[in-house]
């Protein structure tokens, strides 16, 4: 049972390979190389240096799965009668699946694997293009580009854009996020006398000439302006504490069907806090909303459904993936044109589609709200009336039905007629932009604050409702309105 030891051959330049590794393969009796397709081969050749190049099972395999896997294979081999020395181009730790599936099996088969330190070409690129890793960096195979996350903050470096043709794949697919025109850099054979470092188009990638296995490219700055990150990692991490084994046992105890009436009163305080213009009260609000979202999510992961983060990565992407103008270079003439195209990318979402177009209204919402909503996607489709005048008659209209009803004392009818009215009058704050439940909430709570001023009014009175009149509670409400109007509550 032999030892194995593998080692890089550097990016190129045979200064560049390490000491260590030149001494490793000078001494060994069996040297493996990955493939001869590398420049500091020739530097072997010269040094008289024995190897055997695996690059025949790149000719026999369908996929690189494949490949590697025989690779491996014959590589233990070997190592199962006596020492070995496997190279591989650049670092052994950088993009290298083979050493990492050596180190995963050798220690399965309990053959002793040492990985040696070496540079890639990474460390050369560094230098050249003045980048510090230390601040970001997102190194990506050309292969694996379907990966490439929707939204970045830090520079991008592709590897191995073997050829043309994936060079145009390369292309078009960062086309989609980046932009025809957005300047990348073509790093070309970097450490060898040949270099070449150049500033193109990304449309321009696929033309040019040269291009093989020692290409990379680099995308310098992000698509879109970077932000700090925010972590919701504290919230997640408490929400697990609270649920674990020597957590809170009301927490334990919980369901998503025990905590539907906690996230909805959350919801309503928030709306609370934005109509009373309280600041500190709406972030503490946001805070016990998110709070319910985390803890929905604790419970999905217990059962193995998803995590917080894959409701933060679903909802970021859907919100990329519907506002293209944004995120893909594409224009939009003016907000209604967006908001179209906004319905349009909707409808195409599986969770979207419905047999009929109010289908989507969700029926638990207050009632106001869903009155506003159905009619608002019926008018999308053409139902709708011509001009403002004609909702004013039907107003008109139902107002007068339902004082038709009073008349027949017919409860039923009477609520009927009501509900009507409502409906008219919620159609009517549409055509005028406001929101009736919003407009209602405002209204609850003017009448809160009013009814309170009056009621603090009377006790300082020292009387009781029994003995005041409805004059004294019209001067009082006189005062109250005064005192307590919407344009003199504090705005933070």
């Amino acid at each position: 049972m032999g030892k194995l030891q593998i080692v890089g051959l550097g990016p190129g330049d045979a200064g560049l390979i390490t000491v260590s590794a030149l001494q490793c393969m000078k001494q060994t009796d069996t040297l493996l190389l990955r493939t001869k397709i590398h420049p500091t081969v020739a530097f072997l050749d010269e040094e008289h240096i024995p190897y055997e190049a695996l690059d025949r099972f790149y000719e026999r395999e369908h996929s690189f799965e494949e490949v590697y896997q025989h690779i491996v294979d014959y590589v233990l081999d070997k190592t199962r009668n006596g020492d070995v020395v496997y190279a591989v181009p650049g670092s052994p730790v950088v993009a290298e699946a083979t050493v990492t599936m050596l180190v995963q099996q050798g220690a399965q088969a309990g053959l002793e694997v040492a990985v040696l330190p070496g540079m890639s070409f990474l460390e050369v690129l560094y230098t050249r293009l003045h980048m510090d890793p230390v601040h970001g960096m997102l190194i990506m195979d050309s292969l694996d580009l379907k990966h490439l996350p929707l939204v970045l903050d830090t520079p991008v470096i592709i590897t191995q854009v073997y050829d043309r043709r994936i060079a145009s794949d390369v292309k078009l697919a960062l086309m989609e996020q980046y932009g025809d025109e957005y300047e990348a850099i073509l790093v070309y054979h970097v450490s060898l006398p040949d270099e070449r470092i150049q500033k193109i188009p990304l449309y321009e990638l696929d033309r040019i000439e040269d291009i093989d296995h020692l290409t990379s490219l680099v995308l310098p700055l992000p698509p879109h302006e970077a932000v700090d990150p925010v972590s919701f990692s504290p919230l997640v991490e408490v929400m697990a504490s609270l649920r674990g084994e020597q957590g809170c046992p009301w927490d334990k105890l919980q369901t998503h069907s025990t905590l539907r009436r906690y996230l909805l009163e959350e919801v309503y305080e928030m709306l609370d806090a934005i109509d009373t213009r309280d600041i500190e009260g709406l972030r503490e609000e946001l805070g016990d909303i998110l709070f319910q979202i985390v803890f929905h999510s604790r419970l999905a992961e217990e059962k193995g459904y998803f995590t917080a983060q894959d409701v933060i990565d679903d909802v970021s992407n859907k919100m990329i993936r519907r506002h293209p103008h944004v995120f893909r270079q594409q224009v939009l003439e003016n907000i209604a044109e967006s908001m179209v195209n906004w319905d349009v990318l909707k409808q195409e979402e599986k969770r979207q589609q419905h047999a009929h177009i109010l289908d989507g209204v969700v029926k638990g919402l207050p009632s106001l709200l869903q009155a506003y909503k159905l009619l608002e996607k019926a008018a999308k489709v053409g139902f709708e009336w011509e001009d403002d005048s004609q909702v004013w008659d039907k107003v008109t209209e139902e107002w007068q039905e339902f004082m038709e009803a009073l008349h027949e004392h017919d409860e039923d009818h009477l609520e009927e007629e009501a509900g009507d009215v409502l409906f008219v009058l919620a159609n009517l704050f549409r055509r005028y932009q406001i929101e009736p439940e919003c407009a209602l909430r405002r209204a609850n709570s003017k009448f809160r604050r009013r009814f309170s001023f009056v009621e603090d009014k009377i006790r300082e009175s020292h009387l009781d409702w029994g003995h005041v009149t409805m004059d004294m509670i019209a001067l009082f409400w006189q005062e109250a309105k005064e005192k307590t109007a919407d344009h003199q509550l504090k705005r933070n």
